[in-house]
């Protein structure tokens, strides 16, 4: 009988050699090109249409994808945060061997393809349990990552009652003086809100204001609570509204952290001439 053990390196070695022989191409193309894709058709055209600067730009989309080696709690995790991001965000199934902090070709690259300015990475090892890496694009490359540990988390299988729509904008609460005093902390709060807020929109129906991501700071450690608005009878034309647990709930640890610099933080917070 064949080995599996024998075959599963071999197997990552196939991976990581695609993912390097697809980044070295797309490295070629655009030395080629001067940096700049010509459109083939009118097909093409209109896609890299889409893709150029906007004075209002498009939804900010997510890809969520795992490393060479994961953890049940990692890949429940990536599928959770997943449902709630959908159906602005991308999961790539198939594992990807790559470290973001050690080397981010793989990752801008895997950005540009798929247009994903947001990204989440689950990755598992002895030294790093249980990983995840929440980031940032700027003109796709890496603005900001942190890497954040799970010591706890309870799957949204677990809590048996009903979920909000796919698609539902979320109001976001964060909790904790860090997030106003910590340089590092103020910058995680602001890639959490670009990863969870959804599309910008000019009204919301206030019925549709039901799901609650609340985010608390303390201690070194984030607290990541999800839940589902309910409006209950109260008797007179206000409801009253009670919070119910609905998942995913995680508590994480911060770990290693990648911060741009301050110029180049203000390059990409500015805005073009005309946008109010």
């Amino acid at each position: 009988m064949l080995d599996v053990t024998v075959l599963f390196p071999v197997c990552q070695r196939v991976q990581e050699v695609r993912v390097c022989r697809a980044t070295e191409v797309y490295r070629s193309e655009m030395a080629q090109s001067g940096g700049v894709l010509k459109p083939k058709t009118r097909r093409s055209k209109r896609f890299l249409q889409n893709r150029e600067a906007k004075q209002t730009e498009n939804s900010k989309h997510a890809m969520i994808m795992k490393g060479g080696n994961t953890s049940e709690t990692v890949t429940l995790a990536l599928k959770d945060i997943f449902a709630l991001k959908k159906p602005n965000a991308v999961l790539y199934k198939k594992k990807n061997i790559m470290r973001p902090f050690e080397d981010s070709t793989s990752l801008e690259f895997f950005s540009k393809k798929s247009d994903c300015s947001l990204f989440l990475f689950g990755s598992h090892n002895k030294k790093r349990p249980n990983n995840l890496i929440f980031g940032r694009m700027f003109d796709f490359h890496v603005l900001d990552m942190f890497e954040l540990g799970i010591e706890k988390f309870t799957a949204l299988k677990e809590l048996k009652n009903t979920k909000c729509a796919e698609g539902t904008k979320p109001m976001l609460v964060f909790a904790g003086e860090l997030f106003e005093t910590d340089k590092e902390y103020t910058r995680l709060r602001s890639v959490l809100t670009d990863f969870f807020r959804g599309p910008s929109v000019s009204a919301v129906r206030l019925a549709g204001l039901d799901h609650v991501l609340h985010f608390t700071a303390l201690d070194g450690k984030i607290y990541l609570r999800s839940y589902k608005v309910l409006l209950k009878k109260s008797g007179c034309r206000t409801p009253r509204i009670e919070l119910e647990e609905m998942g995913p709930s995680l508590d994480l640890v911060v770990r290693r952290t990648h911060l741009s610099s301050d110029d180049l933080y203000r390059t990409a917070l500015r805005q073009p001439r005309g946008v109010k």
